[in-house]
Parts: C-alpha cells; structure tokens; sequence
C-alpha cells in the first residue's frame, strides 16, 4: 500500500507494450469470426488507462496517510539535524560577537566616600573584591567558539563566587547617627545621647528670620553669637526672660542644666542683678570642671562691648540648647 505508486508506474509501462502489440491491426480467424486485433487492444487499453489512473489517485491518497516508513523516518532525521546546525552555526557567530564587546565588572579605583563620617581616616569603604572566576574582557579573534560557549556557560550556571566586603577600615561608631539637617546640631546630639528627650525633633521650626533685636540689647548678641557658632536661635523670642517659654513653644530643648558651648542661658527679671522688668540672656562659652558656667553678655550701655561672668548656681537658669 505505502508504494502503490510505484505498482501503477508498472501498471502503465504494460499498457504501453501493448499498446505497441496493437498497432499491427492483425485479424485472426476464430469459429468462422474475424477478429480485429487492434480494436481489441485498443479497447482494453483505455480501460487499463482508466483504472491506473484511478489506482494512482488512490495510491497517492494511501501513502498520505499511511505510516511513515524507517527509511522516511531516517530522512526526516537528517534533515532536522541540517536544519539545526545551520541555527546553531548562527548563534554560535553571534556569541563570538557578544564575547568580543563583553565588559567585566571592575571595582572602583578609588575608595568611595561614606556619607556623614567625622574622620577622615575612617571616611572609607574598601571597595568589594569578587572572588569568584570573572569573565574574560580578550578581543583576540583567535578565541575558539567552544572556549567562548564553555566560559558563558559557567557564567551562566556557576554559584561559586562570593562577595567580601572589607569592615575593618569602617568606625561606625564615629558616624553620626542623628537626622538633624544642622550638621552642629548632629554633633551635639550625638554627644548627648541618652540624655535627649523622647519626643525631640531636632528639624523643628527656629524661628529664624534675621537679627530683629536692638543693637547691643543682651539679645542682640545673644542671636549673633548663635550663628556665628553655626546654632539654630529665633527672631522674635521678646524679651530676655521670655526667651525660654519661647524656644519651647517652637521645639527647642530647654531644661535646668548647662550641657554644651553655646547654650543660651536664660535669666528672669531681677535675677543676679539683672533688669527687674526684661530680664536677662547669655551664652555659654565654657563649662567648668566644678560645674559653674562662663558666659558672654551684652548691655545696652557696652555698645555692643561684651563681658564675662562665672555662675556656680547653674541649676537656678533655664537653659535653650537647640
């Protein structure tokens, strides 16, 4: 059934001998009857006609849907694997292409700065090494397609390499680790840790609209020796005795102990000789080693003169701290 077509190639090549048999036209006497050979042949050549071509019509519809044969299997095969050396062929040359612009991963040449480290010796992180196999940055157009398929395999498949990162260069205990925008802020509250307030913010609202203070008045130079130390002061805080209602109502930490350079001390009317109306505001620019507190002040009278003055009794102020 699978080669019935080449039965009805056999089938018409007899056909044809007889056909050639026919041409003669002989007549053969048979009972008393003349017998007209070539009308015979011709008849049964039509009707074989007819039949061979119906059988290869039927053959060509059998081997449609007839099994494949080993041998058609065997061919089937080979085309299939012509067919994927060609597509392995062109993948193959655009690997070698991709090899050949391939970037490796390099490290950083120079140290790469760590954010908010107060040394300078400390301010680095040794860049990460990677340990495991990288790959080859060779252009060499001798380079062999089974090298370059072996190394992007193993890049591909490999989980050998491991990541380092060199902590032994690193103080983090030097960092800050407040969020304060005011980088002297941040100092200071670092150096203050444990004794901030919960609820402190060190980003609250200062106030800070310029110097609105009488020149030489005690909070003139009260708000220009804050900035010039780099610390946040208000504008309009009134007057001297007012100062620490204030600054708390605007966030500042204020409480009863000299804890930094810097901090506004803050003294109620009549307080230590002082107005007995308007009260009174210094800064404090050391703090002793007995306690006591030295600061600098400003009058009205000093036309913008200042002087100094050592408290014992600190714990009997308000201080503004930031």
């Amino acid at each position: 059934m699978i080669f019935a077509a080449d039965q009805a190639r056999a089938v018409r090549g007899a056909h044809i001998a007889r056909e050639r048999v026919s041409n003669s036209s002989v007549s053969t006497p048979r009972g008393g009857r003349v017998i007209n050979v070539s009308a015979v042949f011709a008849a049964q050549s039509s009707q074989m006609r007819q039949q061979a071509a119906v059988e290869e019509a039927l053959a060509q519809r059998l081997n449609q849907v007839a099994p494949a044969t080993r041998r058609s299997r065997r061919l089937a095969a080979k085309a299939a694997t012509r067919k994927n050396h060609i597509v392995t062929g062109s993948a193959m040359a655009a690997l070698v292409g991709a090899a050949a612009g391939a970037v490796a991963v390099v490290a950083p040449k120079t140290p790469v700065k760590a954010p908010l480290a107060s040394r300078a010796d400390t301010s680095q992180i040794t860049p990460a090494s990677y340990t495991g196999r990288q790959a080859s940055t060779s252009t060499n157009a001798e380079v062999s397609r089974s090298e370059v398929r072996s190394q992007v395999q193993e890049q591909q498949t490999s989980n050998q390499g491991k990541w380092e990162l060199d902590e032994a260069g690193l103080d983090i205990d030097s960092m800050f680790k407040s969020l304060a925008d005011n980088p002297v802020v941040a100092a200071l509250m670092d150096a203050n840790q444990g004794q901030l307030p919960d609820s402190f913010n060190p980003n609250h609202a200062t106030g800070d609209t310029g110097n609105a203070y009488e020149f030489s008045q005690c909070t003139w130079w009260a708000y220009t020796r804050r900035h010039q130390l780099g610390l946040p002061v208000g504008s309009y805080l009134g007057n001297g005795s007012q100062w620490a209602a204030s600054a708390k109502k605007l966030g500042y930490w204020v409480d009863n102990t000299p804890r930094n350079v810097g901090d506004i001390i803050v003294f109620q009317p009549g307080q230590e000789g002082t107005d007995a109306q308007y009260g009174h505001v210094g800064i404090v620019e050391r703090i002793n080693a007995d306690g006591s507190v030295t600061t600098s002040e400003c009058g009205v009278a000093l036309n913008g003169k200042t002087y100094s003055h050592t408290y014992q009794n600190v714990h009997s102020f308000q201080f503004i701290h930031y």
